[in-house]
């Protein structure tokens, strides 16, 4: 690799934080009815978020960069990616009309139309054709938007990007479509090592045909600002005269709001200017902010962002694909795999600073400015930054600042493995959650404290939160030596069928009466790790993100009935829960079939394309997996099934054996590797009417 790691690490990390930035900015003017002229009159000159969020909801621009490169995790790479590589993606990950990208309908929606046809066996990339879907729909805004990731994985290079991009653009774009995908992520790989934005873009423009109208808006924007560089509503006005959308039929077009991009990247003298001016402009304010802000984030590097726009991100992205666990995406974890994927592309060794172990949280506060998303609940008298001054290991730790605390005063400073409805401020594109914590795993972690006055002692509790109680669990407290490094460990106890949404430490000053306590304490190397072992009780769930926590459901209606979870479907419904990376696991739940002979356990869930079910299925009892899709039945016994009677069910996978009881009677074993790991949860495969009881997991 040509680029220093600290470089890259800083680029990469400027460049995903800086594209969040830009969806967050542009996001609450994206509404058509929301025109520059009215954008101006309404927020005059942006400068900063024009709406504060509890928490920003998941969104179309980074559900499909974070989900759509999951094609090179998923064992489908090898040296070259082919259209049904991402496509696959499309399918594996998305609800299907529920959160991902805009639902709009067939002939409306790009995305909607290249998801249905790939359903329908219109294989990539004749799903996203203008062969089979006209020019109009092949040529809107997607092409775009959802390719900033292949930029961020092939730094300096931007040939690769280009083609990588348009590769991943092909199976729901074509045409203009194609170029804008190549144009964008070819910027976004020249920025790792150019400084000078015209180089950039004419690297871009050398990457695809110089008679495209994409390449014609581009050097319309470039030639508007060499002879007018100082106001860049005068830019605008041009675009909106010449480019704009009355010329460009559909929802979106990608035309005029390239031109948006470029001139955004012209007149802004930084990554703030430049995504508040693609704000301002109007027209597709998120997906412009969003590509202009992967761009000048990577140009200028993490020193470039104002602290107005990075400190509310707070390192914390959700997502709202299919599975609930890797919908709570931590930034700084998710940069180390955009560099680690840089490396291995590559060719090259993967240094061990960005090397991660999927499944389990470790954070460990190296990367510039970080926080991993840690909170604390009393903003008043306590502060969090990232530290370089102490740390355990590694050169970086999270600082929290205590400020006049007194005696019986507490403030939480917490990790939130699980989110609920009310944790966010609207329901855009509904995001699903499952905890990324789970009882019986341990969570550890260093803490050291620097006072500088109050009490010769500072109590700290390690608790964790009930999420359907909002009981704070503490679990022993102990007293801070000061400037020593204490290890705190404990086991996430019990819930009795609830999910926690907060661990951390409670942090009580023990000051004298009239006295306060002011300092600092450090932490470090926090970890989840460890096996799960947990319940859930459908009675202590709720229906909530057009899910029922803390599943992830993709078709079938679901619903909570007294203690049990019953769904009905005339072909397919699935719920599905856990960690996604569970090896080794046992699921065990009661299942009263009540129409029809169909009910199932799952396991290995790797989404909607994959995964292990066991159970009840066209009256007979099966152990099966879903290939593609399509449910395959691996081995089948003759069961006399009687409805509204309660079986305990029990599915069990160890390497490659498969078990499943009935009524603690073993009942069929098989063995299979397709799959090594996955989400667990409840299925239907055939229709009918099913409840399930309380769902019991344990990882072996």
């Amino acid at each position: 690799m040509d680029l220093n790691l600290d470089t890259l690490i800083d680029k990469t990390y400027a460049g995903f934080l800086a594209m969040n930035i830009g969806i967050r900015l542009g996001a609450p003017v994206e509404p058509t009815v929301w025109t520059s002229q009215r954008i101006e009159r309404a927020y005059g000159n942006i400068t900063n978020y024009v709406k504060d969020f509890k928490n920003f909801a998941a969104d179309d621009d980074v559900n499909g960069p974070v989900y759509f490169l999951r094609a090179l995790d998923d064992g489908n790479y090898k040296e070259k990616l082919t259209p049904s590589d991402v496509a696959d993606a499309w399918l594996n990950y998305a609800r299907e009309e529920i959160g991902m990208f805009w639902w709009g309908g067939y002939g409306v929606s790009t995305e909607h139309t290249a998801y249905l046809n790939l359903k329908n066996g219109i294989n990539a990339p004749l799903s996203g054709s203008i062969e089979v879907n006209g020019k109009t729909r092949a040529e809107q805004i997607g092409g775009q938007i959802f390719i900033d990731t292949w930029g961020f994985v092939w730094p300096g290079n931007p040939e690769k990007a280009s083609e990588y991009a348009r590769i991943a653009a092909s199976v729901s774009h074509d045409g203009e479509g194609l170029y804008g995908a190549s144009f964008i992520a070819a910027c976004i790989a020249k920025a790792y090592v150019c400084n000078n934005i015209y180089e950039i873009i004419e690297t871009g423009l050398s990457l695809i045909p110089k008679t495209s109208i994409y390449a014609g808006v581009v050097n319309a924007v470039i030639s508007f600002h060499k002879n007018n560089n100082k106001n860049w509503r005068d830019c605008l006005k041009y675009l909106q005269d010449n480019w704009g959308y009355d010329k460009y039929k559909g929802v979106c077009h990608i035309i005029p709001n390239a031109g948006v991009c470029i001139m955004s990247l012209l007149y802004g003298k930084d990554i703030n200017e430049a995504v508040e001016i693609a704000t301002m402009a109007g027209w597709d304010t998120d997906c412009n902010a969003g590509n202009v802000g992967s761009i000048m984030g990577v140009k200028d590097g993490l020193g470039s962002i104002k602290e107005c726009y990075r400190k509310p991100l707070n390192d914390f992205i959700v997502l709202s694909g299919i599975s609930g666990y890797l919908n709570t995406l931590d930034v700084p974890t998710y940069v180390k795999d955009l560099v680690s994927w840089a490396y291995k592309l590559k060719g090259e060794d993967v240094p061990s600073l960005v090397q991660t172990t999927k499944g389990e949280i470790h954070f460990d506060f190296e990367l510039a400015g970080c926080t991993h998303g840690f909170r604390v609940s009393n903003t008043n008298q306590t502060q969090l930054s990232q530290s370089k001054e102490y740390a355990k290991s590694g050169n970086g730790s999270l600082r929290i600042i205590y400020d006049r605390m007194k005696r019986g005063e507490t403030s939480r400073i917490y990790y939130k493995p699980f989110y609920r409805r009310e944790d966010f401020d609207d329901e855009r594109y509904s995001p699903c959650f499952s905890p990324t914590a789970y009882s019986n795993q341990k969570v550890s972690m260093y803490i050291m404290s620097d006072k500088f006055s109050g009490a010769s002692e500072f109590i700290i509790t390690p608790y964790v939160r009930n999420s359907s109680t909002k009981e704070l669990i503490y679990l022993g407290s102990l007293t801070l030596i000061e400037k020593t490094w204490t290890k705190v460990e404990f086991i996430i106890p019990d819930l009795d069928g609830a999910v926690c949404d907060e661990i951390g430490i409670s942090l009580e000053s023990n000051s004298r009466i009239r006295a306060y306590d002011y300092g600092f304490l450090y932490l470090d190397d926090f970890k989840i790790t460890g096996k799960a072992n947990y319940t859930i009780k459908m009675d202590k769930q709720k229906p909530e993100f057009r899910t029922i926590t803390p599943f992830s459901i993709n078709h079938g209606a679901w619903n909570i009935e007294e203690d049990k979870l019953s769904v009905m479907c005339l072909e397919h419904g699935e719920a599905v829960t856990g960690n996604y990376y569970s090896k080794d696991v046992e699921v065990e739940t009661d299942i009263t079939i009540e129409s029809k002979a169909n009910g199932l356990l799952a396991l290995r869930v790797q989404g909607a394309q994959r995964g292990y079910y066991a159970g009840f299925y066209q009256s007979k009892l099966v152990i099966g997996k879903t290939v593609n899709g399509k449910f395959e039945v691996i081995k089948e016994k003759v069961f006399d099934i009687v409805k509204n009677r309660e079986y305990k069910v029990k599915f069990k996978c160890e390497d490659s054996l498969f078990s499943l009881y009935i009524d603690n009677e073993l009942e069929l074993t098989c063995l299979d590797n397709s799959y090594k790991y996955g989400m667990v949860g409840l299925s239907m495969q055939d229709g009918g009417r099913t409840s399930f009881g309380t769902l019991i997991v344990k990882e072996l």
